[in-house]
């Protein structure tokens, strides 16, 4: 297992500033999803770790050992570090076994290392057959055991499950996680897909503009965004105008308890959609149902205010959909955070945040 640490890491293509002074602490043996737009840096920066860039300045290391930096660059196939590509990009004319067993020496292919992580992916018994016989989802956990058999220091994941349905996605990931924990390896995982990145990985990066704007578990940046656009990013958000005042905030939706050292003053108050509910109370406002969108699991209502404001909620239990343009009361239920007015907030717009999710 081991520990990447990258400081003040930047890297230019001509007048385009694609990293911006990058610090970031990959802990050892854990996963860390590097999430952002697009345009943000995220390839970039898993081509700097992986050697395929050259550093304009800062200095990445790898247990300690500088790999790169304004005056050396440790070639690629040096670092001992193993890239999963968006494809699996495996050799078509060589059965799995071979494909795992490319990078391994002799020794190591007629060991039982291959196997042994086959066996990982969930892919054991699978070594004789031929890529063009496998699934996408199989050939992908082809190109993960493939990464992990030579026991590279660091696995970078370049949104490796993008190509794949929603379904498989989800069960793939979950188990490409628990491979890189059997085998005690540290990686970096790059993806644009929020829940993805807050369901499988012990630490998120969010990046903007090639800088690092927030680093912390799934749950914190969830809950405790770093800032406004950090809110709005991560998960779907209602973000309301506001005025706070010894640990409330008056917004449209009434007199919401804030979390935390809240500022005093005019605000941008975070609501998020699971907290709006459909229910009568003290405090509850009227609204007018403007769309329903059933996910199975869940369904989002858009909702337009008596003022006009446009809000979501999240609806978990919903044996009975509110019809298009029937009257409902609103309440919030818990604390919200609040952020210093930057005279950004605008209404949240439902339909943007269903089509989002």
């Amino acid at each position: 297992m081991s520990e990447v640490v990258l400081t003040g890491v930047v890297k230019r293509y001509g007048p385009v500033t694609a990293l911006a002074g990058v610090d970031l602490t990959v802990p050892s043996g854990e996963l860390t999803a590097v999430l952002g737009p697009s345009g943000c840096g995220k390839t970039t920066l898993l081509r700097c770790l992986a050697g395929f860039e050259r550093l304009d300045a800062g200095e990445i290391r790898i247990d300690g050992v500088p790999v790169a930096g304004a005056d050396r660059h440790r070639p690629a196939h040096r670092r001992r570090i193993a890239v999963v590509p968006q494809e699996g990009a495996l050799f078509p004319h060589l059965s799995v076994a071979a494909n795992v067993g490319y990078g391994l020496d002799r020794a190591a292919r007629r060991g039982d290392r291959v196997e042994e992580v086959l066996t990982l992916v969930g892919l054991a018994g699978y070594g004789d057959r031929m890529p063009h016989q496998l699934s996408g989802g199989q050939q992908q956990r082809v190109a993960v055991a493939r990464a992990l058999a030579p026991r590279p220091s660091v696995v970078l994941l370049d949104e490796p499950f993008s190509a794949l349905d929603a379904g498989l996605r989800a069960g793939l990931r979950h188990d490409v996680r628990e491979a890189l924990r059997a085998d005690g390896a540290t990686g970096v995982l790059v993806t644009h897909d929020q829940g993805e990145a807050l369901s499988v990985a012990d630490r998120v990066v969010v990046l903007r503009a090639g800088r690092v704007v927030q680093c912390a578990d799934p749950t914190t940046v969830y809950r405790e965004p770093a800032d406004e656009w950090v809110a709005g990013f991560v998960g779907d958000a209602v973000l309301l105008p506001a005025v706070a005042e010894g640990g409330a905030a008056r917004t449209v939706l009434g007199s919401v308890p804030l979390a935390g050292a809240a500022p005093s003053g005019p605000v941008t108050v975070l609501v998020r959609p699971e907290q709006v509910r459909l229910t009568p109370g003290p405090g509850a406002v009227t609204a007018t149902v403007l769309r329903h969108d059933f996910h199975g699991h869940d369904a989002l209502v858009g909702l337009r205010l008596a003022d006009g404001t446009l809000v979501t909620a999240r609806v978990l239990d919903d044996p009975t959909p509110m019809p298009v343009g029937a009257a409902v009361s609103v309440t919030v239920h818990g604390t919200a955070r609040a952020f210093p007015a930057t005279g950004g907030a605008t209404p949240s717009d439902p339909l943007r945040q269903t089509a989002a999710a």
